[in-house]
């Protein structure tokens, strides 16, 4: 199996702190950490931990933080013959302060200098073998076309939708998974309601669409059954990048031919561990350690041979 990522790759500079300060003030910070971050690498490390092979294709800058960002998918065996670098540019990069107590974050993030990806630096056989296409739709003239090729070929094709953009929604009608956050259901008038927000749910054009909402779980629309599963329950450290998780291992799920149940149930479990750890990439599973989390919550998954 191959899953091809198309999207926003960054690298994180992490710091813990007791409680979040007041303007013009100061807060000791007791952890800091470098990490990779970004909602489709992230996504597709999350694929690589669990067996599967992924390429990524995006774009970083020639500066320190594009090595990095480099590096660490490299060092999880993603191939990234895609990753485009731009000369005379910067990466994007942020820095998340993480409230101890509660393990909320507050995100401060750049975005990289360097021009979007567009279709043509696309490889031709970009999805030669490819059983399925995860995209975040922040380059969305790429997003779009590749979305199209995939649907043409038969290739199940993921967005991950974080908020609403432009072009989002045009990518969403290309798409066979529509795996969005809160702020994205809020954006399109989410009013906490999952039986209110169905018309909305099927108007987006994707035939599933997933709706995360953090230690709330998640609600998920096919045709005309609301599937509402609850968040699996765990100490959390840091939330930065469980949706990015939930992603990788939804398709992971969709791929080992689990039942749709089943899948959020997996991507859930997958979610919640990564929270544990500081970071967006530290705490996740493989597929032994995610079932055992399962296990322990009696929650019986088994994948088909």
């Amino acid at each position: 199996m191959r899953v091809v990522g198309i999207g926003q790759c960054s690298w994180d500079y992490l710091a813990v702190v007791d409680s979040f300060p007041a303007s013009d003030s100061k807060a000791e910070v007791s952890e800091w950490q470098e990490q990779g971050g970004g909602p489709v690498a992230t996504a597709l490390v999350a694929l690589a931990r669990l067996g599967i092979t992924a390429d990524f294709h995006g774009v970083v800058g020639d500066d320190r933080e594009g090595a990095k960002i480099r590096e660490s998918l490299h060092s999880e065996g993603i191939d990234i013959s895609g990753l485009v670098t731009r000369n005379m540019a910067l990466s994007q990069k942020a820095f998340i302060a993480i409230e101890r107590k509660s393990a909320k974050r507050t995100i401060f993030w750049e975005r990289p200098s360097g021009a979007p990806l567009l279709p043509v630096e696309l490889p031709e056989a970009l999805l030669a073998d490819c059983c399925f296409l995860l995209l975040d739709g922040l380059m969305s003239e790429t997003s779009l076309f590749a979305a199209k090729k995939a649907r043409s070929l038969g290739i199940p094709v993921m967005l991950d939708a974080g908020k609403v953009r432009p072009g989002m929604l045009k990518i969403a009608r290309s798409c066979d998974y529509l795996v969005a956050s809160e702020q994205f259901a809020l954006d399109l008038g989410w009013a906490g309601d999952p039986a209110a927000f169905q018309p909305q749910a099927k108007r987006l054009g994707a035939p599933v669409v997933t709706i995360t909402l953090g230690e709330r779980g998640s609600v998920t629309y096919r045709d005309s059954e609301i599937i509402c599963l609850p968040a699996f329950p765990v100490e959390a450290r840091d939330t930065t990048g469980a949706g990015d998780v939930f992603h990788g291992a939804y398709a992971y799920g969709l791929l080992r031919g689990l039942d749709l149940r089943d899948t959020i149930r997996f991507a859930s479990a997958a979610a919640a561990m990564k929270c544990r750890m500081i970071g967006g990439r530290a705490g996740i599973p493989d597929q032994a350690q995610a079932l055992g989390f399962l296990a322990e919550n009696k929650c019986s998954i088994s994948f088909p041979d």
